[in-house]
């Protein structure tokens, strides 16, 4: 194979999961972008954590939340877990990171918060640890994750909402993670600011 032709499946391919993402995914998501702009509304917070690569995704997004994302409106409170640094530091000398997204929500998150995960691997244990301790907070969970939800679906509770990219590959499921965290920010801003188109 050539490498226009590489090139060439990597965008057919990238086009295939996205279409079957928007036909499994559009009433989710269109459930977390209420869910979000409620929790906002009432006073809470989005806290957001990747794992592994998925820690940028996971800073740029509470960025918008924060910063904006294409249309000028008031900051929104979010806050990324794996941003601060002091805080992802082993703690009293304990290698141990795994619950270091965790302790971060034992520390910040407040019923009524939003947890959003993002991670390719659904087998994440630091995620899975985040996830129950955001239970604990009684927070509502959103996860995006991918091939097949694995054990993060087996973690969330009935009131939680799983966005599980319909695909194998990681750069796959980080492309549709990438695209729904697009449209979390644009609808969260159409609720918010009342945008029709």
């Amino acid at each position: 194979m050539n490498l226009i032709d590489r090139i060439s499946h990597q965008f057919e391919d990238n086009m295939r999961a996205s279409l079957e993402a928007l036909e499994l995914l559009a009433a989710p998501i269109a459930g977390a972008v209420e869910l979000i702009t409620a929790s906002l509304l009432d006073s809470g917070k989005v806290l957001v954590c990747g794992s592994s690569g998925s820690a940028g995704d996971a800073r740029r997004f509470a960025a918008q939340l924060v910063n904006g994302f294409e249309l000028e409106r008031p900051a929104l409170a979010a806050m990324a877990l794996s941003a601060d640094s002091s805080s992802l530091a082993p703690i009293a000398g304990d290698p141990d990171t795994q619950a270091l997204f965790a302790r971060q929500i034992a520390a910040f998150g407040q019923p009524g918060d939003i947890l959003l995960t993002l991670s390719a691997n659904p087998d994440s244990a630091r995620v899975l640890d985040a996830i129950r301790a955001a239970h604990e907070r009684d927070m509502r969970v959103i996860a995006l994750t991918g091939a097949g939800g694995g054990r993060t679906a087996e973690t969330l509770g009935p009131a939680d909402i799983l966005l599980c990219a319909p695909a194998e590959r990681i750069a796959r499921i980080r492309e549709i993670h990438l695209l729904i965290l697009h449209c979390l920010c644009d609808g969260i801003d159409c609720l918010l600011l009342g945008v029709e188109d």
